[in-house]
């Protein structure tokens, strides 16, 4: 399969891989930032003996918004945990065809993931946070179906690199067990 200019380097794709990145981090520095904060702010509120009703509740959604959005991160940035020495030792075409089968089972996954995140949300209609009655469960909920959507998209892209094959903009973050230095 040819490169098209749209899928090489400095291509339409790889500027879009790029910005979706951008965007993904900036995401999760404020996730970060927002969690930071609001844990401060537990804190400090209890040392003066004031505990904030909400603390404990926000606090765990914002580390499952951060889990999820990091994930969706991970995927653009190739920087998931794998194992690819087995991988590695097939022949360059099994090695291939083994790593688009792959990348179809991740992306199905996803797929089904999104799916029942997106099923769920009537059954959760009417359901609120305990501590801030206010905040639906619909909208905590969503980070579900939204993630798996954006982590989609990026392992499409990586698909297409596969098929086409042209290295990943970010290739894998696993290193071989043999390339593993000891500390002993």
């Amino acid at each position: 399969m040819q490169n098209s200019s749209a899928l090489a380097p400095g291509g339409a794709m790889h500027r879009f891989r790029n910005r979706y990145g951008l965007l993904l981090e900036w995401v999760v520095m404020f996730l970060v930032i927002a969690l930071a904060v609001e844990v401060t702010l537990g804190i400090v509120f209890r040392m003066v003996g004031h505990s904030l009703v909400w603390y404990d509740e926000v606090a765990s959604v914002l580390l499952a918004w951060l889990t999820f959005y990091g994930s969706a991160l991970a995927s653009v940035k190739r920087a998931h945990i794998g194992c690819p020495e087995v991988v590695d030792q097939f022949p360059p075409a099994v090695k291939r065809v083994v790593s688009i089968l792959g990348q179809i089972l991740v992306i199905l996954f996803f797929a089904l993931l999104g799916w029942v995140g997106l099923t769920i949300m009537p059954a959760l209609a009417g359901d609120a946070l305990v501590s801030l009655p206010w905040v639906p469960m619909n909208f905590v909920q969503s980070v579900i179906p939204l993630t798996s959507a954006l982590i989609l998209v990026a392992e499409v892209m990586f698909l297409v690199d596969l098929i086409a094959e042209r290295p990943a903009a970010h290739p894998p973050a696993a290193v071989p067990v043999s390339e593993m230095q000891s500390t002993e």
